[in-house]
C-alpha cells in the first residue's frame, strides 16, 4: 500500500526494558504491534520519540550517547526497519525526533566521544565536537571544569584504580579516564595532569555548554561541518533506506546558528520531507519566514486552543482569589515582574558559568576601547539584567531584529550608570561573533529555566494556562481573535504541527480542560477554596492553592482514591514545589516542608473534605468533557498537522513528566474503536437545556469512547480529503441567538473551492447552561446537504443549534456530493 500524505501524527514514547523498574518496555516491535490499530484510527504517520542510542535507563531518549546508531535497547536498526515495513504496508509513514543540540554525558564512560575528550583533551579527535571552554581565565586554569565534587575538600577522596586495562580515577561511583602515561603518583597528582579539573559543584565553574543547566547534557557544535556530517550520517542511512518521512528537531534555539543548521538539514532531507522544530514562540512572536521548515511543534496552537475556552469575565474574580491565596494577582504586570526577577536569578546563579563565559567573549570581541573601564562585576550583572528583560527565547532571528536594540535602549534609559556596560554588550552583538552567539544561547536557557521551569510553578491564577509557550498575562481569547490566528496559520504555515498534549506539557489536555472550568464557576470555586483551606490548611497558602488546582484536575469523579493516584500526586508535588524553588529546591531540598506538603495532600485525599471535593468535581466534569471534545475537534479540523499524543484519544489524567510517559492500554482502545465502528456511542449531552450535564447512565468508559470517536472521525476525514485541510482554506462560522458566544465554528475546503467540511463546537457549557441553554440560537450552513459524521444526521440551510447538539456537544459536518 502506498503511504498516505501527512495529514496527522501519533506520538509514541519508546523505551527499553532498563528504563522501567519492572523491566517493561515499548520498543520498535511493540510499536509495530499497534500499527494496525493506528491505521484503523486514521493516523497517517507514526511520530517516534528519539530513536538514537541513549542512556540505557532513559525513559525519554533525549540523553543520546551515540548519535550514529539506532538504539539497541529499542531493537536497533533491524527492528526499526521491520517497523517501517509494517507501517508502510498499512499505508503509514514515520516521523522521528532528532536531538542535535546535546549529548548525554552524565556517565562519561557511556559516551565514547566524551570519554575520548576527557582522556586526551585538546588532542582528542572529538574535541571540536563539543563546545568547551579552554581559555586560561575559565576558572579551571584552562582545563575543562567538571562540577562533580560535593565539597572543596572532596578532591582528597579521589581514588586511582589500576586494576583494569586502563587506569581510572574514581570519585565514589563516578569514573574518569586517565591519559596514558600520566598514571604515576597519588590520585591528586594524577588528577592534576588530566585535561579536566573536578570542581566543587557550587563554585559554578563548568567548562562546557550545557542543555539549559543540566550538567549531564553537553552541547555539541553542529555549526562545524564535520560534526554535522558525522552526527547526521544515520539520517542519510534512514533516508536511503526509505524509512523516514520527516523529522522533528528538539530545541534548535540551543544551537550556535539555528538558521544555518536548519538550512543544511533541509538540503539533507530534501524538499519533500516534513520538518518541524521545537521552537517556543512568544504570544506575539512570529516564526521567522526564512527558516526552511514546515513549522513548529505546536505549542503556539495549544495556547490558542486553551485560551478560547476561558471565561474572560471571571478575570478579576480569579485574580482576587489568587491574591488572597498567594499574595499576587498573577496578572500581566505581576507575571512579568516575577518572571524577570526569576530570570535574573537563573542567569546569576544556575547559569553563572555561561554568563561569565559570555562576558569574557564580549571583551574578546570588542576591539575598541568602549567598555574597557567596566568591571567584570558590573558587566556580569548588566548581562543578567539584560537577558532577564528579553521577551523571547532568542532575538537573532531576522523577524526579531529590533528586539535586542529596543530592550538595550530601554535599559540605558532606566539605568544610566550601566550605559558603558551596555555599549560593550552592544559592540559584541554587532560584531556577530562568539559573544553574539553566546548571548542568544544564554537568553534561551534563561527564559526556559526562569519562566517555564520556575514561574509556571508559582503562578496560580488559572494554572491550566501555565503551559509551555503560555502567556500568563493573558486571560482568555475572543472567538474573533482565535479565528484570525487560525487563518494566519492556514496562510503562512499550513503544514505546521498542532498539539494539545506532548511529552513536555505540564498537564495533559483533559486535566487542563477540567481546570479551565474554574473560570466559569469562579464564585463557587472561591467559596470552596476558602472553606477547604480553613478546614485543612496547607503548610503554605500559595503552594497549597497551586497544588489544589492540580488535584481538582485529576480527582476521580467517583471519589475513589487509589494507591496509584496517591503516589502519582506525591511524586508530582515534590517536583512542583522543588521547581517553584520557594520553600525547597532540587539542590537544597527541605525535608520538613516536603513532608508537610505530602501530609497535607494525604489529608485532602483521606480527610473530611473528600466528599465535598468529589461533589465539586462532579459538578464541572461534564463541562470538562465537552471542552475536551471541542478543543480536540478544533485541532483536528484546524490548519496544520494535528498530533495525538499517545493515549490521549481517550480521556486521561496525566500530569508533568514522567507521569505523562506511562504505558498505554492499547487493548482497551482497540475495543473502543470497534464500538465506534459499530456506531455504539452513547449520548454525551443530557439535553439542549442542560449542555453541562451528562445522561444518567453515562460512564467514564463512555467518555473514552466519545473522545476516541471525535479523534477517529477527525483524522479519518483528513486522510480522505487532505486537500481540504493541508493547505486548504479556512473560514470562521458564527451562530446567531442567545447562545451565539458559546459556539465556535470553522469551515475548511480546498483553496479556491467551496468549503466541504464544517466543525461546530460548544464553548463554555457551564455558562451556557446558566443562561438557559441554546434557546433560539441558529447557524446557517452553505448551500447543500451536510451530514454529521458523529450522529449520522443530515442538515441543510439554517438549523437550530439545540437540535444539532441535542445528543452530542460537537458536530463534524461534511458536504454530500451534489448529484447535479
Amino acid at each position: 500500500m502506498s503511504r498516505r500524505p501527512i495529514t496527522s501524527t501519533y506520538r509514541l514514547q519508546l523505551r527499553g526494558p532498563k528504563a522501567d523498574p519492572n523491566g517493561r518496555a515499548f520498543t520498535f516491535a511493540d510499536a509495530a504491534e499497534q500499527v494496525g490499530y493506528l491505521a484503523d484510527l486514521g493516523i497517517s504517520h507514526l511520530y517516534l520519540s528519539p530513536i538514537l542510542t541513549s542512556v540505557p535507563e532513559s525513559n525519554h531518549g533525549y540523553d543520546v550517547i551515540d548519535p550514529t546508531t539506532v538504539n539497541p535497547e529499542l531493537g536497533g536498526m533491524e527492528e526499526l526497519q521491520k517497523l517501517a515495513q509494517v507501517a508502510h504496508k498499512a499505508g503509514l509513514g514515520i516521523i522521528i525526533d532528532l536531538v542535535p543540540n546535546h549529548l548525554g554525558v552524565e556517565e562519561p564512560k557511556l559516551n565514547a566521544w566524551w570519554w575520548d575528550v576527557l582522556t586526551y583533551g585538546k588532542d582528542s579527535q572529538f574535541e571540536p565536537y563539543f563546545d568547551i571552554d579552554w581559555h586560561e581565565d575559565n576558572g579551571a586554569n584552562g582545563k575543562m571544569g567538571l562540577p562533580i565534587l560535593g565539597s572543596l575538600e572532596d578532591i582528597d577522596k579521589l581514588e586511582l584504580d589500576t586494576s583494569g586495562d586502563d587506569p581510572l580515577l574514581r570519585y565514589y561511583d563516578n569514573e574518569f579516564p586517565v591519559r596514558p602515561g600520566t598514571e604515576d603518583g597519588t590520585p591528586q597528582e594524577v588528577h592534576d595532569r588530566q585535561a579536566y579539573r573536578l570542581m566543587y559543584w557550587k563554585d559554578g565553574v563548568i567548562g562546557y555548554r550545557r542543555f539549559f543547566s543540566v550538567n549531564g547534557l553537553a552541547g555539541i557544535r553542529q555549526e562545524n561541518p564535520v560534526v554535522f556530517e558525522h552526527t547526521h550520517r544515520i539520517i542519510r542511512e534512514l533516508l536511503a533506506a526509505d524509512i523516514i518521512d520527516g523529522v522533528r528537531i528538539d530545541h534548535p534555539d540551543g544551537l550556535s546558528n539555528p538558521f544555518g543548521y536548519l538550512s543544511e538539514l533541509r538540503r539533507l532531507l530534501g524538499d519533500d520531507k516534513w520538518l518541524v522544530i521545537e521552537k517556543i514562540l512568544g504570544a506575539e512572536e512570529p516564526l521567522d519566514p526564512r527558516l526552511q521548515v514546515d513549522g513548529t511543534t505546536g505549542y503556539d496552537a495549544l495556547r490558542e486552543f486553551d485560551n478560547v475556552f476561558v471565561n474572560r469575565d471571571s478575570r478579576d474574580a480569579m485574580s482576587m482569589l489568587a491574591l488572597q491565596q498567594s499574595g499576587s494577582t498573577w496578572d500581566k504586570t505581576a507575571v512579568q515582574a516575577t518572571a524577570q526577577a526569576l530570570k535574573h536569578d537563573v542567569a546569576a546563579h544556575e547559569l553563572a558559568a555561561e554568563v561569565r563565559r559570555l562576558a569574557r567573549a564580549l571583551r574578546r570581541d570588542n576591539w575598541s576601547i568602549s567598555g574597557t573601564s567596566v568591571s567584570d562585576e558590573v558587566l556580569i550583572d548588566t548581562i543578567c539584567k539584560l537577558v532577564a528583560a528579553m521577551p523571547v527565547y532568542r532575538s537573532d532571528y531576522v523577524s526579531l531584529s529590533r528586539v535586542a536594540s529596543t530592550v538595550i535602549g530601554e535599559m540605558a534609559a532606566r539605568f544610566p550608570s550601566r550605559v558603558f556596560a551596555l555599549d560593550l554588550i552592544s559592540a559584541g552583538l554587532v560584531a556577530g561573533g562568539e559573544a553574539a552567539t553566546r548571548f542568544a544561547q544564554v537568553c534561551g536557557a534563561v527564559m526556559a529555566k526562569g519562566v517555564e521551569d520556575t514561574t509556571f510553578y508559582r503562578a496560580c491564577r488559572l494554572i491550566s494556562l501555565n503551559e509551555v509557550g503560555g502567556d500568563l498575562g493573558r486571560y482568555g481569547m475572543s472567538a474573533a481573535e482565535f479565528h484570525l490566528l487560525q487563518s494566519e496559520r492556514a496562510r503562512l504555515w499550513p503544514r505546521t504541527m498542532t498539539t494539545l498534549s506532548t511529552h513536555d506539557t505540564k498537564r495533559g489536555e483533559d486535566v487542563r480542560a477540567r481546570i479551565l472550568q474554574l473560570s466559569d464557576v469562579s464564585g463557587d470555586w472561591a467559596e470552596n477554596v476558602r472553606n477547604w483551606m480553613a478546614i485543612t490548611p496547607a503548610p503554605d497558602d500559595a503552594t497549597g492553592y497551586f497544588l489544589l488546582q492540580n488535584i481538582i484536575g485529576v480527582w476521580p469523579t467517583d471519589g475513589v482514591i487509589t494507591d496509584e493516584l496517591r503516589e502519582r500526586l506525591h511524586d508530582y508535588t515534590i517536583k512542583a514545589i522543588r521547581e517553584a524553588d520557594v520553600h525547597t529546591s532540587w539542590t537544597e531540598p527541605v525535608e520538613e516542608f516536603e513532608l508537610g506538603i505530602r501530609s497535607w495532600i494525604d489529608a485532602l485525599l483521606d480527610g473530611p473534605l473528600t466528599d465535598s471535593i468529589t461533589e465539586f468535581v462532579r459538578s464541572i466534569a461534564p463541562a470538562a468533557l465537552t471542552t475536551s471534545l471541542s478543543r480536540k475537534l478544533l485541532q483536528l479540523v484546524g490548519p496544520g498537522i494535528p498530533d495525538t499524543y499517545q493515549g490521549t484519544e481517550f480521556t486521561e489524567d496525566s500530569l508533568v513528566d514522567p507521569d505523562n510517559r506511562r504505558f498505554v492500554d492499547y487493548d482497551a482502545r482497540v475495543a473502543a474503536l470497534d464500538k465506534v465502528a459499530r456506531d455504539e456511542v452513547t449520548s454525551v449531552t443530557k439535553s439542549p437545556e442542560h449542555p453541562a450535564e451528562l445522561p444518567e447512565d453515562f460512564t467514564d468508559a463512555d467518555a473514552d469512547v466519545a473522545k476516541l470517536m471525535v479523534t477517529h472521525h477527525g483524522v479519518k476525514l483528513r486522510a480522505e480529503r487532505p486537500e481540504s485541510f493541508v493547505g486548504g482554506a479556512y473560514q470562521p462560522v458564527f451562530s446567531v441567538g442567545v447562545g451565539e458566544r458559546h459556539l465556535v465554528g470553522a469551515a475548511r475546503g480546498p483553496k479556491g473551492e467551496p468549503e466541504d467540511v464544517i466543525a461546530l463546537v460548544t464553548r463554555r457549557p457551564l455558562g451556557l447552561q446558566r443562561e438557559g441553554g441554546w434557546g433560539d440560537t441558529t447557524v446557517t450552513l452553505p448551500k447543500g446537504f451536510w451530514t454529521d459524521r458523529f450522529t449520522g444526521h443530515t442538515w441543510s440551510g439554517t438549523i437550530a443549534v439545540a437540535s444539532l447538539f441535542s445528543s452530542f456537544p460537537v458536530a463534524l459536518l461534511v458536504r454530500e456530493d451534489d448529484d447535479d
